[in-house]
C-alpha cells in the first residue's frame, strides 16, 4: 500500500542559512556530502554540471542562486531520465537553519522509496558533519 507521494526529510545545522545555502547551491560540493555523487571529478558542462554516480555520469542542474534558500536541482540520469529534487535550506535564527528535502515517490516501490528516504537521510547528516565541523570549506560562488 502506497502511503504518499512524497516525503520531506530534514536535519537542523548549526550554521547560518546563507553559509549552508553555499554549500548545497554548489554542484562542486555535491560529491562531499551526495553519496550518489560521491568519488569523482565535476566538470561544468555549458549549462548543467556532469559528475559520476553509480549510474554512470549524470547531469546536474541547479535553478538560479536566489535570496529564499531554494536549492532545486535536477538530475538527469544516463537513461535520460531526469529527476527534480526539491531542496530548500531554511533559516530558523542567526546561527541555524533547516535543510529540508523532498523526496518524490515516482514509480518507486515502498521498499525502494524506504531505501531512498534512508540514503537521503545519510546524505543530510553528512551535509550536517561537513557544515559543522569543517564550515564546509565553501569555495567561489558556482556561476
Amino acid at each position: 500500500m502506497r502511503t504518499g507521494a512524497s516525503r520531506h526529510l530534514d536535519v537542523v545545522i548549526e550554521r547560518p542559512w546563507r553559509t549552508v545555502y553555499a554549500i548545497v547551491s554548489d554542484p562542486r560540493s555535491l560529491p562531499r556530502w551526495a553519496a550518489g555523487l560521491a568519488g569523482g571529478e565535476v566538470r561544468r558542462e555549458v549549462t548543467q554540471w556532469s559528475m559520476p554516480s553509480p549510474m554512470g555520469r549524470v547531469l546536474v542542474s541547479f535553478v538560479p542562486d536566489n535570496e529564499y534558500g531554494v536549492a532545486d536541482h535536477t538530475v538527469t540520469l544516463p537513461s535520460g531520465e531526469s529527476v527534480l529534487n526539491p531542496l530548500r535550506v531554511l533559516p530558523l535564527d542567526e546561527q541555524r537553519c533547516e535543510v529540508v528535502f523532498t523526496l518524490r515517490r515516482g514509480v518507486m516501490s515502498e521498499e525502494e522509496f524506504a531505501e531512498d528516504a534512508a540514503a537521503v537521510s545519510a546524505d543530510l547528516a553528512a551535509l550536517k558533519r561537513l557544515c559543522e565541523e569543517d564550515g564546509g570549506d565553501v569555495g567561489p560562488a558556482r556561476r
